[in-house]
């Protein structure tokens, strides 16, 4: 099982593209289904369902829904790939059910409080400085933090108010930035992000203190603390301001597919997530537009 998962893994990156981060999220799923067999004394991979079928009932009273959902992501590709290398003849994933996943409108900050974290950093330091150009950037483009924080110098086309992102399976997009983001991507550059620089020049934009790349743990830790000081009582993430950037376009008229474009989606329906436009909002835009309003 161990030779097969690191096989497969390999042919997630070396054929599919996909991010680093799917790859390991597909690793763990499987590492817990390998922990579960070798538990039951399985000495082979099953080909049964009834076995995959006892395997998530076990996993349905550990797991929330999404990540049950990921986790059938994964082995429904991983029995695929045996099929197709010869290591099975059937597949017991086809007559597994997926779960359904939870119906939830994602959080989102308002226009309020995206202005206390914008003001929360001490732009005086610059690690603060860096924060505010991060929190600056990721709500005026809704760059997922995987981007950010592979973010490279030279995808950087600021005067023209542009960015190249590489997205999930290195697909490139432009995306636009609005003037004050890169008035503070400019400031951080200018002034902080030199300061940061203890050896050889890093190619990607956001260091940490040591000079390194800045990684995806080390914003969302700082993300909490800034969220937490000046009191904001959601549960934020660096998603969060994802979530706020699109729903910011869409509740003042972006069109659906701009936003699906600018975000990176493969699927529209992924950003109809974000449609969920307030009561209030909605009354509003009725009495503006019916002529009986």
């Amino acid at each position: 099982m161990e030779d097969l998962i690191v096989d497969f893994i390999h042919y997630l990156d070396a054929e599919r593209g996909l991010s680093l981060a799917t790859q390991d999220a597909y690793r763990r799923d499987l590492q817990r289904y390998a922990n579960w067999l070798e538990a039951k004394h399985y000495a082979n991979v099953p080909d049964d369902r009834a076995v995959l079928a006892d395997f998530f009932a076990n996993e349905a009273t550990e797991l929330a829904t999404t990540s049950m959902a990921r986790e059938q992501s994964a082995l429904r590709k991983f029995y695929s790939f045996l099929m197709r290398q010869g290591v099975l003849t059937t597949d017991p994933m086809e007559l597994i059910d997926a779960p359904k996943p939870a119906k939830h409108l994602p959080t989102v900050l308002d226009a309020e409080e995206i202005a206390l974290l914008l003001n929360a950093p001490d732009v005086a330091k610059p690690l603060g400085m860096r924060d505010r150009a991060i929190f600056e950037l990721m709500y005026a483009t809704g760059m997922r933090v995987s981007e950010l924080v592979n973010l490279r110098m030279d995808q950087l086309h600021l005067p023209m108010n542009l960015i190249q992102v590489v997205g999930k399976g290195d697909k490139e997009r432009l995306v636009p930035v609005s003037d004050q983001a890169a008035e503070w991507v400019n400031r951080y550059l200018r002034s902080a992000r030199p300061r940061l620089i203890s050896g050889s020049i890093p190619p990607e934009v956001f260091l940490n203190f040591h000079g390194n790349k800045l990684t995806r743990q080390g914003i969302w830790k700082n993300l909490k603390a800034y969220i937490n000081a000046v009191g904001i009582q959601k549960d934020v993430t660096p998603h969060t301001l994802r979530h706020s950037f699109a729903s910011s376009l869409l509740e003042n008229g972006a069109d659906l597919r701009v936003v699906q474009e600018i975000l990176g989606h493969a699927d529209i329906s992924t950003t109809q997530l974000y449609t969920h436009l307030s009561n209030g909002h909605i009354a509003a835009v009725y009495h503006k537009t019916h002529p009986h309003g």
